[in-house]
């Protein structure tokens, strides 16, 4: 075990993940964040994906607790901050990472319900981790937040208006939390992950486009520039990382592409 986040403590919300044959970014960030020394609460709206992550943690001798959370409720994030303080004593990183995009379509097509949902999941679960984490950060006078977008913010994409609307919000969360809490020590960073081969993404995708997992990821690795082929919930993890760690103490504000160069051909 390394030492990069030795004597922190960190929230994951989403730290579980969709079943499937890959690791997702949520699961990912919360191991190597125990790897590297850190205390972890693992929040998930199904415990037992969260207990699932914690299990593998403590198998490498890392200390995690795993909480049952949904993170569109004020009261449940409110719960998560409270929990964390009361185990572990303070909150060093908040990692977000829950988001969904089943149910999306075109302006025409998209039902209204489809889209509270989306909006509510992506982006209303930001402000209201945040909303209740940040006090305690700025108590301490410092923490880190990590908001998980994606490059769906910034880029064309078919079909996706809540997501992408979600996604963009998230953007504009960060910035303007970025700005708010500088003063206070709290630096406040967002990813925004290309195409993924995680199993949210893959199992997910496939089953409502109703085609096989291989051919989904075929189509979607010709789409990456660097090397044609999709990251993983580790490229996302590693990126993470440095964001909340000491080593990224002079940067706050900043929308990280994890996408190997898909978002430099915006449009």
């Amino acid at each position: 075990m390394a030492d990069r986040l030795k004597g922190k403590v960190a929230i994951v919300v989403g730290a579980g993940q969709t079943p499937g044959d890959t690791i997702g970014n949520g699961r990912a960030s919360a191991i190597l964040y125990a790897r590297e020394g850190a205390r972890v609460l693992l929040v998930d709206r199904r415990l037992e994906s969260a207990e699932d992550t914690r299990a593998l943690i403590t198998k490498e001798n890392g200390e995690a607790l795993a909480l049952q959370a949904d993170a569109t409720l004020e009261e449940d994030c409110k719960r998560a901050a409270n929990t964390c303080v009361e185990r572990f004593g303070r909150i060093d990183i908040l990692h977000n990472n829950v988001g969904i995009g089943d149910g999306d379509a075109n302006v025409i097509q998209l039902e209204e319900q489809a889209w509270d949902r989306i909006l509510n999941v992506n982006m209303k679960s930001v402000f209201l981790t945040c909303k209740h984490v940040i006090p305690v950060m700025r108590g301490q006078g410092n923490g880190a937040i990590l908001n998980i977008s994606s490059i769906a913010a910034v880029c064309s994409v078919g079909g996706l208006l809540a997501y992408k609307t979600s996604k963009a919000g998230v953007n504009a969360i960060t910035h303007q939390l970025a700005l708010a809490n500088a003063k206070y020590g709290i630096r406040v960073n967002a990813i925004m992950p290309g195409l993924m081969n995680t199993p949210m993404a893959i199992e997910g995708i496939s089953k409502a486009r109703g085609i096989p997992k291989d051919q989904l990821i075929k189509e979607r690795d010709a789409q990456v520039p660097l090397g044609a082929k999709m990251g993983t919930g580790w490229d996302i993890a590693h990126a993470a990382l440095f964001l909340v760690s000491d080593e990224a103490r002079f940067i706050t504000g900043v929308i990280l592409p994890v996408d190997g160069g898909q978002s430099a051909r915006i449009g």
